[in-house]
């Protein structure tokens, strides 16, 4: 009997177990590259053959060709550039050729890569091609333009060892091993459900439809790895997806862990989850209405529309080699308690349609109010309320930023008192000058000294955030990108409260009692905030005071105020 194409086994970029031990051997002394979190989610997908037909990070000839038409030189489809993006330093020091080895944060060497390519990428051409737009508030564009590194280096990659992942490891598969299984079960059609949510009721009803409509087994194939700034942590998800396993099918049900870092580019990352799908042995996938949608842009509109991902991938389906069961969403019809997707919702005028928004859950886990049984099961809400108690039991960070001189200080150390004052959670000041003389005493005032400093407080503030306490910071922090990746790093695990002390540069002066503005001015102090050197007004501040018409005590009342309103402290 001839085994299916879908379920024969795939190349990978894996050297032999002994030759990977000697190549081990030999990149010691390689010049080695760090990854970041995402470069690792890409480099372990690109070794197991998630990433087929890719042999490395793109070279410049593949990474234009696209960004500008979705395929290889070679014209095979693919829609997402996977870049090994690194600092203008490190790229400088290398030659063409030549060997790295890539290591993991903790130092283990898991590949090594011939760099043929470098070069640096025009991105913002990459963001209006790849995202169709260049409007940062896209998570994805404001990574591009902030936080990945200048230069793009491109090569074939050399796999010695996978990333070790510690958590629900019975849940993770490598493409050949979720082949292997299905071909164990004898499954021959398999429909993946991709998702990076909490599974609701409706969710549970759109994909067992969808496996029936395709005469399908179902593989749950979540997202573990880096997905949208402030979504449900992986870990709470998983737990979540156990607890319902359940409620589907044993025999003709599975799920799997993919750690894939997603972009959220909508339509063409759908082509591109249809492509890892195919090589995990899939023959069907499910996407519903915006697929892989990162929200809504800067004038408050989604980026791509409702369903742009299902029209873009029937274009393409036969070339992907799996096929699209698409799916409206799905709306609750209380007079036949069940979901129906809504463009067969035909009697509108004559039932009553239910349901909640994300936005709506998130406020009704905030505030400890009922979630009903007819949009989830008992078993995720209880996983969902252990994550998120009620925002009066939450930890959250108060991040002030404002001019040197503003008053930042003087109203953190009033609002901590305030606060140590109710007993209610326990409080830490990460005050500027504080933070400079304890943790940072060795860096100076340039831009990416900076940078560090206020990425130093954020880490700080979110494991404060995390473990339930209140952090109050009090840096000048001047740059919104550096503040934003702050917010993005704390909100993981709880509120983040930014507080702009809107002095004046000339009160700010005129208050200088270390007469610093005046050195400044004089040319003595190089790269000083405010004079030599920008400062970013925050466009949207959860709070802006001044300190120039009101005392200490009644701007740190009015974060009291805020504060309350925002359920975070009881009132």
């Amino acid at each position: 009997m001839t085994m299916p194409a879908n379920l024969a086994p795939i190349p990978d970029l894996y050297a032999p177990p002994d030759t990977a031990q000697s190549l081990k051997t030999g990149a010691a002394d390689l010049t080695s590259w760090d990854l970041t979190p995402r470069q690792i989610c890409d480099l372990e997908l690109l070794m197991n053959g998630g990433f087929t037909p890719l042999t490395g990070f793109l070279g410049e000839r593949d990474y234009d060709s696209v960004v500008e038409t979705m395929r290889l030189a070679d014209g095979a489809l693919w829609p997402i550039p996977i870049t090994l993006d690194v600092s203008a330093p490190f790229a400088a020091a290398l030659k063409p050729g030549q060997d790295i080895a890539l290591r993991d944060p903790e130092g283990v060497i898991l590949a090594t890569m011939t760099v043929t390519d470098r070069w640096t990428p025009d991105k913002t051409r990459e963001a209006e091609q790849v995202f169709g737009t260049n409007d940062t508030t896209h998570s994805a564009v404001n990574y591009l333009h902030h936080i990945a590194g200048r230069v793009y280096l491109g090569g074939p990659v050399t796999g010695l060892q996978p990333p070790v992942h510690y958590d629900f490891r019975a849940r993770r598969d490598t493409p050949n091993e979720l082949r292997a299984a299905f071909r164990k079960l004898g499954w021959q059609r398999i429909v993946a459900f991709q998702t990076r949510n909490p599974l609701h009721r409706a969710h549970q009803e759109l994909t067992v439809r969808a496996a029936r409509e395709a005469q399908a087994n179902l593989l749950i194939h979540p997202v573990v790895g880096m997905t949208k700034p402030g979504d449900v942590d992986h870990f709470t998800r998983v737990r979540c997806y156990e607890a319902v396993l359940d409620k589907y099918p044993a025999a003709t049900t599975s799920i799997s862990l993919l750690n894939l870092a997603m972009r959220m580019a909508g339509p063409r990352e759908a082509l591109w989850h249809g492509l890892i799908r195919r090589n995990h042995g899939c023959t069907h996938f499910i996407i519903g209405r915006d697929h892989a949608g990162p929200g809504k842009n800067a004038s408050g509109e989604d980026f791509y529309g409702p369903y742009d991902a299902q029209a873009l991938f029937r274009q393409y389906e036969d070339e992907i080699g799996i096929r699209m069961v698409g799916f409206r969403n799905m709306l609750y019809v209380q007079e036949r308690a069940q979901y129906e997707p809504s463009d067969e919702i035909t009697d509108r005028a004559n039932v009553t349609i239910l349901n909640i928004s994300g936005t709506e859950l998130r406020r009704r886990l905030r505030e400890g109010l009922d979630i009903p049984g007819w949009f989830s099961f008992p078993e995720v809400v209880t996983e969902l309320r252990r994550r998120f108690p009620p925002r009066s039991r939450q930890g959250f960070t108060v991040f002030f930023t404002g001019l040197s001189g503003s008053g930042k200080s003087t109203i953190a150390n009033a609002l901590m008192t305030k606060l140590m004052e109710t007993g209610d959670r326990p409080v830490t000041l990460l005050d500027g000058d504080i933070v400079r003389k304890n943790l940072s005493s060795e860096l100076g005032f340039s831009k990416a000294h900076r940078d560090l400093n206020i990425r130093r407080i954020g880490y700080v503030a979110g494991e404060i955030t995390k473990n339930g306490g209140i952090a109050i910071c009090a840096p000048i922090a001047p740059y919104a990108a550096t503040r934003r990746a702050v917010r993005e790093e704390i909100e993981q695990f709880g509120a983040f409260v930014e507080v702009h002390v809107a002095t004046s540069l000339e009160e700010c002066e005129r208050r200088d009692r270390k007469g610093l503005y005046r050195l400044a001015r004089a040319g003595r102090i190089e790269a000083f905030t405010g004079i030599s050197d920008p400062y970013d007004v925050p466009d949207a501040p959860e709070l802006r005071v001044g300190t120039e018409n009101a005392d200490v005590d009644t701007c740190a009342h009015q974060i009291i105020l805020k504060l309350e309103n925002m359920g975070l402290i009881a009132g």
